[in-house]
This record gives C-alpha cells, structure tokens and sequence, in this order.
C-alpha cells in the first residue's frame, strides 16, 4: 500500500465524532469503558464498534484490569495529531471569519 493511502486511511479513522472525543478522553491517560461511556453518552454497542475501529487501526490499545477492560492511546503521536488538528481548525476559522470581517467592511454602500 503506497504511503498516500495509509494516510488516508489514516484520516478517515479519525471521520467519526465518537472517535475524535474518545481519543480525546484517552490524552489524559487510560480509561475504563464505563468512564468512557459516561462522558460519551453513546449506546454501549456503539462505542464498543468505535473502539474496535481504533483498535484495528493501531491508535488505541486495550488491556484488562481485573474485569475492567481499560483503553489507552498507542502513542504520544496520536495526542500530537489532535492537537495539530485543533490548531489548524483555528487558524482556518479564524482566517474564515477575517476574510467575512473584510467582506463585510468593503460592501460598497446601497
């Protein structure tokens, strides 16, 4: 598989809003299914299917801890990557709002 198409598989794991606030939740360390479930409020199945794709796709790792089945990031690299994301949804946004800003000063009068 050319390296063009890894990433974009890449990316497309990181299509889903679930998977976006789970990985999200996953930054501050490891995390039960219940917690994630409780600050996700999403059906167990559907959470389940969410992590099973992160899983599959190497961004998370999974581990028991007694009956707790407890989920953490792969890597460092994966925090890195939202927080890429996060910059760069603010630099396009604001850059949004600044071209609406000039648009909106240089209407010519009616």
């Amino acid at each position: 598989m050319p390296l063009y198409q890894a990433k974009a598989e890449l990316f497309r794991t990181l299509g889903h809003p679930v998977r976006i606030r789970v990985l999200e939740l996953l930054q501050d360390g490891p995390k039960p299914v219940r917690d994630l479930l409780a600050a996700i409020e999403v059906e167990p199945s559907n959470l389940s299917q969410q992590l099973a794709v992160l899983r599959r796709a190497g961004m998370v790792t999974s581990s028991r801890d007694g009956a707790l089945v407890m989920y953490a990031l792969s890597t460092p690299d994966v925090a890195d990557l939202l927080a890429a994301g996060r910059r760069i949804l603010g630099t396009v946004l604001s850059e949004r709002d600044g071209l609406l800003s000039e648009l909106r000063t240089s209407e010519p009068a009616r």
